[in-house]
């Protein structure tokens, strides 16, 4: 007995210095956290939110830079302008200098609107503006302004999931600063394979409303270099992101009414079912020919995707003064020239 009481003893005397020599566990505070800026501006939105409706695979993904690789700890913000709303950043860890981070929201909007949500992480802020549309609708909503590389300013509208220029281009360069050449000679258009563009007719009193014609070579990355003719975090809508404005719209057959400018004081009398509803503003700047010639100003408004249908062809979108059709197209030659609309990465 007394040997028993005695190890008893000696054991419980080891456990006890044991837990006293161990080192605790440090757990992650996200005061350990820095980093040396947010990307507000290019915030990424994942996913549709509709009044009354639950959110469902919607995220916000935010770039930083400058972090120390930290851990951080779960975080929770809940919406403002449009309640009922969280974005909840999981526990991680930051990258050592730049990386991403990814919301994901949750929660069910009591309104149409726009969702605010005030984050904050290593020091940094950030606002992470989300739209929220009415169940029903299939209004524009206007978005903040724009610039190109050469400081020209867009309007921008809110279709659905998309955001839009809502003018057609106007720039010469491409975002990297590289000069587009600017051919009025029918010959040389014609006989061109690379990135061009004109004024319709060659004129430049036609560039403040309609903005210039470019043929595909000079949108189309896979032809001009891997350069970008739209302003940095935009780009030239594929045949598919085309489709998603239309469908959004009510489809083909009725959109093109939506996305056109209201009146006749652009477009040929009637203009017909113009709404412009969508707030796209789609304007009637005629096209160039294959052959270099012009035609169709005031009746006619083509737009390039940068999906080629074909060794020679690539699909556009065209809108006309006499149906409210939103007209998919593959008839034209990469060398016609078009306007051209950007869209939001």
């Amino acid at each position: 007995m007394k040997k028993t009481a005695l190890f008893l003893i000696v054991f419980s005397s080891l456990v006890a210095c044991q837990k006293e020599t161990t080192s605790p566990t440090t757990s992650p505070t996200n005061n350990d956290v820095t980093m040396s800026s947010f990307n507000c501006a290019g915030v990424k939105i994942t996913g549709t939110l509709t009044k009354d409706k639950m959110a469902s695979n919607i995220t916000a993904t935010i770039a930083y830079t400058g972090a120390n690789g930290k851990t951080y700890l779960t975080k929770s913000h809940t919406s403002t302008g449009v309640l009922g709303l969280t974005a909840t950043l999981l526990a991680g860890t930051l990258a050592n200098g730049e990386g991403e981070l990814v919301y994901t929201i949750s929660g069910t909007p009591t309104s149409s609107g726009t969702a605010n949500f005030a984050i904050a992480l290593g020091g940094q802020t950030c606002s992470i503006n989300v739209n929220v549309k009415d169940v029903t609708q299939t209004n524009g909503i206007p978005g903040p302004n724009i610039t190109d590389a050469e400081s020209n300013t867009y309007k921008t509208v809110y279709i659905g999931t998309q955001q839009w220029m809502a003018e057609n281009l106007k720039v010469t360069k491409y975002s990297d600063g590289t000069a587009i050449p600017n051919i009025t000679d029918n010959a040389q258009w014609q006989n061109n394979t690379t990135g061009a563009w004109s004024y319709y007719n060659n004129d430049v009193a036609n560039n403040a409303k309609y903005g210039k014609l470019y043929n595909w070579y000079a949108v189309s990355p896979t032809t001009n270099g891997n350069k970008n003719v739209c302003p940095t975090g935009w780009h030239v809508p594929t045949d598919a992101e085309w489709t998603v404005l239309t469908d959004y719209l009510g489809g083909e057959t009725v959109a093109g009414g939506k996305m056109k400018e209201v009146g006749t004081t652009s477009w040929n009398s009637p203009n017909t079912d113009a709404t412009n509803t969508s707030l796209f503003t789609g304007l009637p700047g005629g096209y160039r020919d294959y052959d270099g010639n012009y035609d169709g100003i005031g009746g006619l408004g083509g737009w390039w995707s940068s999906t080629e249908s074909g060794t020679n062809d690539a699909w556009g979108r065209g809108l006309d003064y006499g149906n409210g059709n939103a007209n998919r197209d593959d008839s034209g030659s990469k060398r016609y020239g078009l306007s051209v609309r950007c869209l939001r990465d």
